[in-house]
C-alpha cells in the first residue's frame, strides 16, 4: 500500500512530538489528504470552537498517490477550522513539499495546542523535533525558507511556512511552500500563526513504495499520462498559457466579475491576459512571462515564472523584486485586476509577489479591495482613512493596499479581516461578494449558473475548486451544458463536488480532471492501495467526504440560510454579454440540490443518507 502508515502528532503546548500508526480503517473509507485529514479533525475537535483558539487543530496531509509516479502526485492539504469562515477549511497546495513529507515516511502531521514561543518543526526522515523560531518570526516566507535551508545545510529541504500575514492574523493568510505555491484559502495561515508555528521543514530520503501491484501501477500511470499529454487543455492550453488562458474566454461570455461584481465584463481584460503576459512590453521590449514551471511529478506544467519591468513605479527603487518570480494565475490576475478595474499588468504582478512573499490569499485580498473601492466611491470610506485616492482602476491604490495589509499597518488591518467583516462594519454587508464569509473567485454566477450553486453550497465558502462546472458549462468537459440555464445544474454540481473530493484525497491535482474522470483515477489508486478502490467505491468515497464536511458545518452552526448569494447576484441583472438581463437562478436550483443530496429542507443530512455513507 502506498500510504506511509504513520502520522506525527505535535503538541505545541507541551512541546512534544510523537509518532502513531495511521488509522487504516479510516484510510480505506476516506482515502487520504483532504478526506482523511478532515476525518481526523472532525473526530478530534468541537465544531463550535474559536478557530484561533488553542482548541483548534491544524493538519498537513498527503494522499496515497502523493510522492509516487502518478502525474501531479505532489499535492498536500492543510485542514483546520477556518478563521475567515468558521467553517471547515481545507487548502490544497502543489510544489514539492507534499512529496517530501511522504518520502520522509509520514502521511500527515497533526498540530494541537499553542506554543508559548515561536517554533518550527524539523522533520528529517524518522527524526522530528520542534526548534526555536524566534529568529524567523517577522520574516517573509521567502527569507524563512532561505534561512532554514542555510541553517541545515540542505538546499533540497522543503519548507511550508507563514509570513507576516499569518503572524498578524490576517484572516485570509496562506501557508506557502516552495516560494510561490500555497495552501491559499480560508485563512489556514492565520491558524498557524495563532499557534506560534512559523514553519514545517522536511527532508525525506526514503522514497515511496509498498504498492499492492507495482508493475500494474507503472503501467496504468504511464497510460494515464498519455491521456493528459494528448488532451487539448492539459497537453496544450495549460502548458502554453497557464490558467490565464481563461481571462479573455470568460470575459467574452460575460462572466468576468468586474468592479466588485457591478459589471460582468472588463473592457481591459486583454491587457491582463495570458496573451499580454506573452507579449513584449513597449517599455523594455521584454516579455513578462519567462517560462512555465511544473510541480513535483507534474506532466502539465501550468505554473508561470514572470519578471517585472524594472522601471515600473512599484519596483523601480526595489531591486529585490527585479528577478523572476512566481507569475500570475488566472484567479489572482482577476482578483487583483478586473475585480478592481485595474489594467496595469505590472502592478498586478507586484501585488501577487507580495501576496506570495508575505503569505496572503490574492483572491480574498483582491476581492476585498474591490469592496473597499466601491465603498470609497460611495463616500463611505475616505482618503484620510485609506491613505490614498482609491477609485476603481487605481494601480497605485492596489499597490498601497497590498503593502499595508501585508505589514498589518493602518487600514490594512481592516482589509486583513476580509470583505464580509469590513462591509458589515461600514453598514453595507451586501457589498461583500462572499459565501460563508469567503470571497468569490473569478466567475460571475449570473453568466455561469452552475457556479452560483457551486459557491452557495461549497463547504469552505465560495470556491471554484470544489465544483468546477466551468469545465462543462464553458469548455464542454466532459459534456457541454448551457451556462445560462438552471436545468440539470444540481446534478452537475453534485457530480463535480464528489469527484473533486476524491481527486483531492488521492493526492493529485484537480487540473487532471480536464482530461481524466474517476474511471482514470480509480485504477491508479487500486494498483497502489488495493483492488477495493473501484470506480463505484471512489465515487462513494467522494460523496462520503462531501457529506462529512457538510455535517461538520451544520454542527458548527451553519444552516440552509448560509447557502445563499449576495443580493447583487440574485437581484441585479447582468448588464452586458450573453447573460445580459439574467440574475442567478439559485432559488430554483437549491431545493433540487438538497433533494438529490439526500438532505432535508434545512440542509441537514437525512438518516438514510448517513446510514448509506457510513456516517
Amino acid at each position: 500500500m502506498s500510504w506511509a502508515g504513520k502520522i506525527l502528532r505535535v503538541n505545541l503546548s507541551a512541546g512534544t512530538v510523537t509518532s502513531e500508526p495511521l488509522n487504516m480503517a479510516w484510510a480505506k473509507d476516506y482515502l487520504g489528504s483532504r478526506g482523511l485529514a478532515t476525518k481526523y479533525l472532525v473526530e478530534e475537535i468541537d465544531p463550535k470552537i474559536d478557530p484561533l483558539s488553542a482548541a483548534n487543530k491544524i493538519i498537513w496531509a498527503t494522499g496515497p498517490l502523493t510522492g509516487t509516479m502518478a502525474s501531479t502526485g505532489g499535492r498536500y492539504t492543510v485542514v483546520t477550522k477556518g478563521p475567515l469562515t468558521g467553517a471547515i477549511a481545507c487548502s490544497n497546495s502543489g510544489g514539492y513539499w507534499g512529496a517530501e513529507l511522504k518520502m520522509a515516511g509520514w502521511d500527515m502531521v497533526i498540530f494541537e495546542g499553542v506554543s508559548p514561543k515561536p517554533v518550527y518543526l524539523l522533520i528529517q526522515d524518522d527524526v522530528a523535533e520542534l526548534r526555536d523560531a524566534a529568529h524567523l518570526w517577522g520574516q517573509s516566507v521567502w527569507k524563512t525558507e532561505e534561512a532554514l535551508k542555510k541553517a541545515h545545510q540542505d538546499p533540497q529541504m522543503r519548507v511550508s511556512s507563514i509570513g507576516g500575514a499569518g503572524e498578524n492574523q490576517v484572516l485570509f493568510a496562506a501557508v506557502v511552500n516552495d516560494l510561490h505555491r500555497a495552501a491559499g484559502r480560508s485563512g489556514v495561515g492565520a491558524v498557524m500563526g495563532s499557534k506560534n508555528l512559523k514553519a514545517v521543514a522536511v527532508r525525506g530520503t526514503k522514497g515511496v513504495g509498498n504498492f499492492v501491484d507495482a508493475k500494474e501501477f507503472m503501467k496504468v500511470t504511464f497510460e494515464k499520462k498519455k491521456i493528459l499529454a494528448e488532451n487539448g487543455v492539459t497537453g496544450q492550453g495549460l502548458p502554453t498559457y497557464g490558467t490565464q488562458v481563461l481571462m479573455n474566454v470568460i470575459n467574452e461570455i460575460g462572466a468576468l466579475p468586474t468592479r466588485n461584481h457591478r459589471d460582468s465584463q472588463f473592457e481591459n481584460a486583454k491587457d491582463i491576459s495570458a496573451e499580454a503576459m506573452a507579449t513584449p512590453r513597449a517599455t523594455d521590449g521584454k516579455k513578462p512571462l519567462v517560462t512555465n514551471q511544473a510541480c513535483f511529478g507534474c506532466t502539465i506544467a501550468c505554473g508561470r515564472i514572470q519578471k517585472m519591468d524594472q522601471g515600473h513605479f512599484t519596483v523601480s527603487t526595489k531591486p529585490e523584486y527585479w528577478g523572476a518570480s512566481g507569475g500570475l494565475e488566472y484567479e489572482a490576475a482577476w482578483a487583483l485586476g478586473a475585480a478592481n478595474g485595474v489594467k496595469d499588468l505590472e502592478a498586478l504582478q507586484y501585488a501577487n509577489m507580495l501576496c506570495n512573499e508575505h503569505g496572503m490569499d490574492p483572491i480574498s485580498f483582491g476581492a476585498t479591495i474591490g469592496a473597499v473601492m466601491e465603498l470609497y466611491e460611495m463616500g463611505v470610506l475616505t482618503k484620510e482613512q485609506l491613505g490614498i485616492d482609491a477609485k476603481f482602476g487605481s494601480a497605485q491604490a492596489l499597490a498601497h493596499f497590498v503593502e499595508i495589509t501585508a505589514k498589518g499597518e493602518g487600514f490594512g488591518k481592516e482589509i486583513g479581516q476580509g470583505s464580509a467583516r469590513l462591509c458589515k462594519k461600514y453598514g453595507h454587508p451586501g457589498l461583500s461578494m462572499t459565501v460563508k464569509g469567503q470571497e468569490f473567485p473569478a466567475y460571475d454566477a449570473r453568466g455561469i449558473q452552475g457556479m452560483g450553486l457551486t459557491y452557495a453550497t461549497s463547504n469552505r465558502g465560495a470556491c471554484h475548486l470544489r465544483s468546477y462546472t466551468v469545465a462543462s458549462e464553458v469548455l464542454g468537459i466532459p459534456v457541454k451544458t448551457d451556462p445560462l440555464t438552471a436545468e440539470g445544474k444540481p446534478e452537475l454540481v453534485i457530480a463535480f463536488q464528489d469527484a473533486t473530493a476524491a481527486f483531492d484525497s488521492a493526492g493529485i491535482c484537480i487540473f487532471t480532471s480536464f482530461a481524466w474522470g474517476l474511471a482514470d483515477v480509480a485504477p491508479q489508486v487500486a494498483a497502489a492501495c488495493g483492488p477495493e478502490f473501484t470506480l463505484e467505491n471512489m465515487a462513494k468515497i467522494g460523496e462520503r467526504i462531501w457529506n462529512m464536511e457538510r455535517d461538520f458545518n451544520n454542527r458548527a452552526g451553519f444552516t440552509a440560510k448560509d447557502d445563499s448569494l449576495p443580493p447583487r447576484l440574485l437581484n441585479e441583472p447582468s448588464k452586458t454579454g450573453p447573460a445580459k438581463g439574467l440574475v442567478s437562478k439559485l432559488p430554483e436550483m437549491l431545493p433540487k440540490y438538497y433533494a438529490a443530496r439526500g438532505w432535508d429542507a434545512d440542509g441537514q443530512l437525512k438518516a438514510d443518507t448517513r446510514e448509506r455513507l457510513g456516517l
